[in-house]
């Protein structure tokens, strides 16, 4: 379709959404940050020229909106077999496919980030309910605005490291650019421009909900592991104490009493091993669904 030339960078911004139109909401946001920031610097170069003018020349360097959504999906493709793991032959039977789950590297990272996210809640919680406290309480002050707007910053900062991490671990394809900030605007501009986005708001969200998330994470976490743990290597022990490798037999017992029969020890670790590779198959459910709640809450969405 032909499109006639940019004149702005807003027009250039719009016809690049458009051609990416239907691209994971990550991608669209970093290609509109990258080219926003070389747009903006290649006109704050040229004070001479007219932003059509330096629009034309960067049109036959930088690209016109469709070359450059095409590089961006091309690069896309590229960085995603770089980064995505081996693929796994998993058998084709069922017990295959449960088991197969040992060899998924996202099972363990994802659990993983079920362990952590108990400590990133409570930063997160804590910074959230602390700067909105302060920003309300510094309002009738002359700092409180400013005060507003730097928290709000680093909120965005916290967002992009945690998108970061959310893909690390997950496979999720997560903003790897802030949101522009734009053209330079007027004080109460930005202000008001803060608090009627949607993703300020939705942002601080996220921040406070990782708290209680982060705890039932944690909980199912650890105590699904020292469960599945426990069932695994008690029919161990117990086989170890009944050869007094402990020092005197029958040093250990299991409660109930019906658990130190010979019969019942494989059973034991047949269910240690069932509810381990429930839990790995569980976390990589949850990794998958917390990044897209994540994505949700933390990627621009406003031109996706």
């Amino acid at each position: 379709m032909n499109r006639s030339a940019p004149r702005s960078i807003d027009q250039y911004l719009k016809q690049l959404r458009e051609e990416l139109a239907g691209e994971d909401p990550a991608l669209i946001q970093d290609a509109t940050y990258d080219a926003e920031e070389y747009l903006r610097a290649e006109i704050a170069a040229h004070p001479d020229k007219s932003e059509a003018d330096v629009l034309e020349i960067i049109a036959s360097t930088y690209g016109a909106p469709d070359e450059v959504a095409g590089a961006y999906r091309d690069t896309e493709v590229k960085v995603k077999a770089a980064m995505n793991a081996p693929a796994r032959r998993i058998p084709a039977s069922g017990a295959g496919k449960f088991f197969g789950i040992f060899l998924d590297p996202r099972a363990y990272t994802s659990l993983f980030f079920m362990i952590l996210s108990l400590a990133t809640g409570i930063l997160y919680f804590t910074f959230a309910v602390t700067g909105l406290s302060l920003s309300a309480g510094l309002a009738v002050l002359i700092v409180g605005v400013p005060f507003f707007l730097l928290f709000i910053a680093v909120t965005r900062v916290i967002s992009l490291a945690e998108g970061r991490l959310i893909e690390a671990m997950t496979g999720v394809r997560m903003p790897r650019r802030p949101l522009h900030p734009g053209s330079t605007q007027p004080f109460w501009s930005r202000v008001a421009h803060m608090l009627k986005d949607r993703r300020t708001w939705s942002t601080l969200a996220y921040l406070v909900m990782m708290l209680p998330l982060g705890i039932v994470y944690f909980v199912v976490a650890v105590v699904g592991l020292a469960v599945s743990m426990a069932f695994i290597f008690a029919p161990l022990a117990a086989v170890a104490d009944r050869a007094g490798w402990w020092g005197q037999p029958g040093q250990m017992h299991l409660s109930p009493a019906w658990m130190e029969s010979l019969w019942a020890l494989p059973l034991l670790l047949l269910a240690g091993v069932l509810l381990l590779t429930a839990l790995m198959h569980l976390a990589r459910g949850v990794g998958r669904v917390h990044a897209a709640y994540a994505k949700a809450l933390l990627v621009d969405r406003s031109h996706g």
